[in-house]
């Protein structure tokens, strides 16, 4: 059976790495702050916890948690991507793979955060959230987080409508074992009170017995 290609994929066409990262450094210049996810979740681990940063991109989250002493593993299906992220010499293990196929990469279960930044929530491949949920789920420790950020409408998505609505999320979530902690408006904390955004926390449950 083929694999269905995922949004973003569909949308960038896998060649989108250095424009993308030539953004994010501009953006950078001009005093921006682009580094709001990984404090966000900096602000929620003990020293030295095991991150995977889930649909890694260019590196950004997973490259400033390894920087104050977290060790990171960054997977990512988009070879162009992958490319700008290992050019920074953090020590960081890189992974080009589907989010669909990460269960069977070998990595241990026993990360402290699963980080999904950027929109990966609803830019995966259309009927595959539920599977990727579960999949990540199943790699973090009891106790650990699952920390997603992503848009629920147009005005904050690069798609013409949202295809994941916060209870769609939430049902796979529970499914997994994982339940919200918290759930904030933006990276920097603010609580969410409806709107187009959100950050949302879910913790693993110990395992059933």
């Amino acid at each position: 059976m083929t694999k269905p290609n995922n949004r973003w994929s569909e949308l960038t066409g896998g060649q989108s790495g250095q424009r993308y990262a030539e953004r994010f450094a501009e953006l950078a210049r001009t005093g921006v702050d682009v580094h709001g996810e990984a404090r966000f979740c900096g602000a929620l681990l003990d020293p030295g916890s095991r991150v995977l940063d889930a649909g890694c991109g260019t590196g950004r989250v997973a490259v400033w948690l390894a920087d104050n002493g977290h060790r990171c593993v960054g997977v990512d299906s988009d070879a162009s991507m992958l490319a700008e992220a290992r050019r920074s010499p953090a020590d960081v293990s890189w992974i080009q793979a589907d989010l669909c196929d990460v269960a069977t990469l070998g990595l241990e279960p026993d990360f402290d955060m699963v980080v999904v930044a950027g929109n990966v929530i609803p830019l995966l491949a259309a009927g595959t959230g539920a599977r990727v949920v579960a999949a990540l789920a199943s790699l973090l420790r009891p106790g650990g987080l699952q920390v997603a950020g992503f848009g629920l409408d147009a005005e904050h998505l690069p798609l013409s409508s949202a295809p994941v609505g916060l209870a769609d999320y939430d049902a796979w979530c529970a499914a997994a074992g994982l339940s919200l902690v918290q759930r904030c408006a933006t990276w920097q904390g603010e609580p969410y009170a409806g709107g187009g955004y959100a950050v949302s926390v879910h913790e693993r449950g110990a395992p059933l017995a």
